[in-house]
């Protein structure tokens, strides 16, 4: 069935047309609606916070790691907690955008961002999932994103409390990292900024892993990394009684 011929039959006279030549026409009619309307349709766009960048020390230490760590799944807000961006549009306002998507859900980008960031600076490998053997210490690592905030041609904002605990000794150390990050127009400054943003909290939370590996012993004295090399705030948070990694 062609465009002429629906031309054709849609210019026919009043009666000139069958019920079945009318039934035909407006069926064709309505596939064509659909066909244009899908060509139409803007095509998604996703992202990913993952740099996928790997350093030869880094790779070459991963052979024989001194200890190893485990990346936990990431808590984000529930009103992040979906494929399609969610951008700041006033401070009690926001807008889902239905064609510019994270590759998964913020909490898996996450965890994977800081899980290739913590092994490269930290020439070691992540286990999380994974039979580890009895000799190797290993450090777990959990991070809750209390604000993960996208504000166009503004800034990204991740505000993340995080912990990483001994898992031989149960040497705990907690803190909170606010990242900050300046971002141009449109949304590829948007997630380079978050990838940034991770990146920076990442930087944190291995030097609290080397601040533990350097004293494992249990109840020793340790203290959050200094914001100096973190490059944004990294704030104490008191250790509860009891409380889990």
């Amino acid at each position: 069935m062609t465009f002429a011929w629906l031309t054709r039959s849609l210019r026919a006279p009043r009666g000139a047309l069958t019920a079945s030549g009318k039934t035909a026409a407006a069926g064709a009619l309505c596939a064509l609606a659909l066909a244009l309307a899908a060509c139409s349709s803007p095509a998604s766009r996703f992202y990913t916070l993952s740099t996928g960048e790997t350093s030869a020390a880094s790779a070459a230490a991963v052979a024989n790691p001194a200890f190893l760590i485990e990346v936990a799944p990431v808590d984000v807000p529930p009103q992040v907690a979906k494929n399609q961006f969610v951008v700041q549009t006033g401070d009690t306002q926001v807008r889902v955008l239905e064609q510019e998507r994270w590759a998964s859900l913020p909490g898996d980008e996450i965890r994977r961002a800081l899980s290739n960031s913590l092994t490269r600076q930290l020439g070691t490998i992540d286990v999380f999932g994974t039979p580890y053997p009895d000799r190797v210490p290993v450090y777990r690592v959990k991070v809750n994103v209390q604000r993960f905030e996208s504000w166009p041609d503004s800034h990204a904002l991740i505000d993340a409390v995080w912990s990483v605990r001994s898992v031989r000794t149960d040497a705990l150390l907690t803190c909170r990292s606010i990242a900050n990050v300046p971002v141009g127009d449109g949304f590829d400054a948007l997630a380079a900024g978050h990838q940034r943003a991770v990146q920076q909290i990442s930087t944190g939370i291995s030097d609290a892993v080397r601040t533990l590996a350097a004293s494992p012993a249990r109840g020793a004295a340790l203290t959050c990394p200094a914001a100096s090399k973190a490059a944004l705030p990294v704030i104490p948070v008191a250790p509860k009684t009891g409380a889990g990694s």
